[in-house]
This record gives structure tokens, sequence and C-alpha cells, in this order.
């Protein structure tokens, strides 16, 4: 099988992923901080170690603002639902602004929100190349925005978003920045404080290299204390409107093996966001993921991938053929991660990767990816489109054998 489906997960997975994990469940796998034996200690351990290392990864300074998550879905609930106030002192509902490039992680939450009549909502349209205009969340920002969250790579059309400059918007009109790092995390740099980015929400399975149940969010300082109020430091230009109200709240509450006699969630990080037992055993996993990546630089990884997305477009569109493939978003490689969508015309989505798979034993994702605002905006709703997304272990042959059976299928 020649895997092209990385935007969805990452195949293989990096060298020793596996082995650590089966170490790990054979030797180690206690639950962490639940006791004092020397197996639960280790547990903790590798926890804290792989929370150090992902905050150096990303910017951060303060390892127990890491929090493990189930996956990036749960990251960005955790993220949205934990932060929107029930009430305004204006008396309106909190306004939230995303984009339409959303997966259904971000869209789905918001919309339910919205409704239930918690809170307004704009989407932000982006153009024809797939990238959204930052002056357009300046111009839809009112008097009760709380909240800006966005992708920061769009998982339809591989575009990577002007982050730094949206998040230098919000901390002007101190509004909350919540990113969605799902196709960027260990694959294209991520500051938060740089690019002041308050909530970070990422996968551990994609360019991580990590296994299926992993992810998680990292907690700025502009909510420095669990059991206050965010507490926003307002520059020139900020309106300091938050920090009275806003407030992140857990999105589960359970045991976390200390404070066990409290009647309520622990009010210290990672303990307040992180109820119930952690997935230990992906967590070891990750961490393995994390050596690959130390040991190969992130630059080279998405140079990579981003050559082997210019193979794609330059060869779909410059085939003989090339007048029956429709590439969507911007046909400049370095302005994306490795994500191409492209339809044939005459073909339904579904049909060419059901042929892909049982004929040329080639994996790619047909179909709307959970980002039916996206597949609206560029107008290939309801069908969706062929999604091709090359990992850092796919080679030159196996980009050519794809565009071989492609033409074919084309022709």
């Amino acid at each position: 099988m020649i895997y092209l489906d990385n935007a969805a997960t990452s195949f293989p997975k990096a060298p020793g992923v596996a082995e650590a994990m089966q170490r790990f469940i054979a030797e180690d796998a206690a639950n962490p901080g639940r006791a004092g034996h020397r197996m639960a200690v280790a547990a903790e351990q590798k926890l804290d170690d792989v929370r150090l290392r992902l905050t150096r990864l990303f910017g951060g300074d303060d390892p127990n603002r890491l929090i493990f998550s189930m996956n990036c879905t749960d990251a960005l609930n955790m993220a949205i639902k934990g932060v929107v106030p029930t009430t305004m002192p204006s008396g309106n509902q909190p306004h939230v602004i995303t984009t339409v490039l959303e997966h259904n992680s971000v869209s789905r939450p918001l919309q339910a929100m919205s409704d239930q009549g918690r809170i307004e909502l704009t989407r932000i349209v982006c153009d024809s190349e797939g990238f959204c205009d930052p002056d357009e969340f300046r111009k839809s920002i009112t008097a009760d925005t709380v909240l800006i969250v966005i992708t920061h790579a769009s998982n339809v059309l591989g575009t990577i978003q002007d982050a730094a400059a949206i998040g230098q918007i919000a901390r002007e009109h101190d509004i909350l920045f919540c990113l969605d790092a799902a196709q960027t995390a260990g694959v294209a740099p991520i500051d938060v404080e740089s690019m002041q980015v308050d909530l970070l929400a990422f996968p551990g399975h994609k360019s991580l290299l990590g296994p299926t149940g992993t992810g998680g969010l990292y907690v700025n300082k502009r909510c420095p204390d669990p059991a206050e109020s965010c507490a926003v430091t307002p520059d020139a230009a900020a309106t300091n409107r938050m920090a009275s109200y806003i407030k992140l709240q857990p999105w589960r509450e359970g045991g976390t093996g200390g404070d066990s006699s409290s009647p309520h969630q622990p009010t210290i990080y990672p303990y307040y966001l992180e109820g119930g037992t952690p997935n230990t055993v992906g967590v070891a996993g990750l961490a393995a993921g994390l050596d690959y990546l130390d040991a190969h630089p992130m630059a080279d990884i998405l140079q990579h991938e981003q050559r082997h997305v210019q193979m794609i477009i330059d060869g779909l569109t410059s085939s003989e053929v090339g007048d029956r493939f429709t590439v969507y978003g911007t046909r400049d490689a370095s302005r994306r991660v490795g994500t191409v969508s492209f339809n044939i015309e005459g073909y339904e989505p579904s049909d060419v990767g059901a042929i892909l798979d049982d004929s040329f034993e080639i994996a790619v994702r047909p179909g709307l990816h959970c980002a039916p605002y996206c597949h609206k905006q560029i107008g290939t709703f309801p069908a969706g489109a062929v999604r091709v997304s090359p990992g850092p272990f796919n080679t030159d042959d196996e980009i050519e054998a794809f565009l071989q059976a492609i033409g074919e299928i084309a022709g």
C-alpha cells in the first residue's frame, strides 16, 4: 500500500513508537500519580518528561500548562467550551470569530453553542487560494468578542494561515486566541509567545508521529490561575474587557491522583483540566515520535512534504489530461503543509478513492474531510474532493506512482 492519507493520521509511525509502547506497557504501565510505588512514579515521570518536551517544542515556558487530552478534538472542546462565558457585562451574547476552513472539531462545538443561543458566531471566508485575510478578523470584532479560533493549516487545502498576524490582532483587542494545530504540530514552526497564542490544541498522532488517542492543549499565561478570572494585562491598545469575567472551566472533572479530599477539581495545572487516568501508554509512544523529530529537523520534513506537494500539483496540472483536473487552493507548495485536494471531471471523489485503493493500492481520502464549510466555499459540497497528503516517509517513486495511477484514471 502506498499511504497518502497523512492528514488523517501519519503512517507509518516513527521508528521506535511501537516498541516504546510495548516496553512501557510491559514494565511501567501503572496509574500515574495514584500511588507512591516505583511503577506509578515511573509513569508520572514519563508524562512529565513529554510535557516538558512538548512545551519547549511550542515555545511555552511552563510544562504544567501542557494538558494531555484524548486527541485534538478533545483539546479544542476543552478550550472553546472552557473559556466562553455564559453572560457578558453588556447583557449580550459572547461573540466568537472563526473561519470557513475549520474542521468539525471547531465548527460543531461553535455551531451547537450558536444554536443554543449561547454565542454570536462569525465565520471569515477565504480567498480563491485558500487564505483568510487577517484584516477581516479586525473588521469583525465587536464589543462582545471574547474568542478567535482558527485552524493553523486547512486540512482540505493545506494552506498555512497567518496565525501570528491574527494573534496580534486578538492581543490588541484583548481577545483570547485559540489555534488548532492539527495539521501543523510537528511539521510547521509554532511559538505560542511570538504568535500570541493563548490556547494551542494539537494531536499526537499526525505530524508528531505518535499513536492515536494522544493530543494536548497548551494554556498560555493569559489565564494564569484556574481559581481566578483570566488576568489579561492590557497594552496601550487593549481594552481589558475580559479581565473580570473570562475563566477557563474544566472540560471534565474526576480523579487526579492528588487532593482526593476536595469536593471540587483541584485548581492547579495540569490537574485542573486532566481529570481521569491519562493515556500513559500512548504518551510513551508519543515520546518516541518526538525522538524522531529531535533527530530530523522540522524544516527538513516540511520541505520534503512541500516538494512532494509541488510534484503532485505540477503533475496534475501539466499532464496530457490536465484540463480534466481541478486543484483547489494555492499552487505554491511553499504556502502549504502536505495536503492537496482535487477533482477529476466526470468522476465522483468516492469513485476515485475506491479505484486508487482497489486497483493501485494507493490510500487517499475522498469526501468532505470533516470540513463542510470549506467545501461549500470552494464549490465542492456535497460530494467533496479527493485529498492526497504525503508524509515524511513517502518517496519520490511513490508520488510518481500516484501520478501515473491518477493519469490512467483520468485518461
